[in-house]
Protein backbone atom coordinates (compact mmCIF):
# COMPACT_ATOMS: atom_id res chain seq x y z
CA UNK A 1 0.00 0.00 0.00
CA UNK A 2 1.54 3.42 -0.33
CA UNK A 3 2.38 6.01 1.87
CA UNK A 4 -0.67 7.89 0.61
CA UNK A 5 -2.83 5.51 0.81
CA UNK A 6 -1.23 4.98 4.94
CA UNK A 7 -1.55 8.92 5.43
CA UNK A 8 -4.85 8.93 4.26
CA UNK A 9 -6.33 6.68 6.66
CA UNK A 10 -7.46 4.40 3.21
CA UNK A 11 -5.42 1.72 4.62
CA UNK A 12 -7.71 1.10 7.33
CA UNK A 13 -11.17 0.94 5.48
CA UNK A 14 -12.65 -2.04 4.55
CA UNK A 15 -12.87 -3.59 1.12
CA UNK A 16 -16.43 -2.76 0.60
CA UNK A 17 -15.42 1.14 1.78
CA UNK A 18 -12.46 1.16 -0.44
CA UNK A 19 -14.89 0.50 -3.29
CA UNK A 20 -17.13 3.06 -2.65
CA UNK A 21 -14.47 5.12 -2.22
CA UNK A 22 -13.32 4.60 -5.74
CA UNK A 23 -16.96 4.55 -7.00
CA UNK A 24 -17.44 8.25 -5.38
CA UNK A 25 -13.95 9.40 -6.38
CA UNK A 26 -14.74 8.19 -9.67
CA UNK A 27 -17.96 10.03 -9.89
CA UNK A 28 -16.60 13.14 -8.90
CA UNK A 29 -14.35 13.16 -12.13
CA UNK A 30 -17.23 12.03 -14.87
CA UNK A 31 -18.97 14.98 -13.61
CA UNK A 32 -16.20 17.19 -14.83
CA UNK A 33 -15.43 15.74 -18.12
CA UNK A 34 -14.09 18.66 -19.40
CA UNK A 35 -11.06 18.51 -16.85
CA UNK A 36 -10.21 15.12 -18.10
CA UNK A 37 -7.39 15.88 -20.33
CA UNK A 38 -6.84 13.84 -23.14
CA UNK A 39 -3.97 13.22 -25.79
CA UNK A 40 -3.70 14.58 -28.80
CA UNK A 41 -3.66 10.77 -30.04
CA UNK A 42 -6.91 10.56 -27.91
CA UNK A 43 -8.86 13.50 -29.23
CA UNK A 44 -7.83 12.43 -33.04
CA UNK A 45 -8.80 9.08 -31.90
CA UNK A 46 -12.20 10.44 -30.63
CA UNK A 47 -12.91 12.46 -33.79
CA UNK A 48 -12.38 10.05 -36.45
CA UNK A 49 -15.36 7.87 -34.07
CA UNK A 50 -17.45 10.09 -34.21
CA UNK A 51 -17.02 10.69 -37.86
CA UNK A 52 -17.29 7.47 -38.55
CA UNK A 53 -20.50 6.91 -37.06
CA UNK A 54 -22.00 10.13 -38.61
CA UNK A 55 -20.81 8.92 -41.99
CA UNK A 56 -22.75 5.50 -41.11
CA UNK A 57 -24.59 5.31 -37.81
CA UNK A 58 -25.83 2.08 -38.99
CA UNK A 59 -22.50 0.25 -39.45
CA UNK A 60 -22.09 -0.64 -35.82
CA UNK A 61 -23.33 -3.76 -33.72
CA UNK A 62 -26.57 -3.30 -31.07
CA UNK A 63 -25.33 -3.69 -27.54
CA UNK A 64 -27.85 -6.37 -27.67
CA UNK A 65 -25.82 -8.43 -30.15
CA UNK A 66 -22.38 -7.19 -28.85
CA UNK A 67 -23.30 -8.42 -25.22
CA UNK A 68 -25.12 -11.66 -26.89
CA UNK A 69 -21.89 -12.19 -28.28
CA UNK A 70 -19.63 -11.41 -25.12
CA UNK A 71 -21.93 -14.45 -23.36
CA UNK A 72 -21.76 -16.63 -26.00
CA UNK A 73 -25.60 -16.30 -26.54
CA UNK A 74 -27.19 -16.03 -29.83
CA UNK A 75 -28.12 -12.73 -30.95
CA UNK A 76 -31.87 -11.38 -30.19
Amino acid sequence: MSPNMRALGIDRLSIAERILLVEDIWDSIAASPEEVPLTDAQRAELDRRLAAYEADPQAGSSWEDVEAELWGRPSP
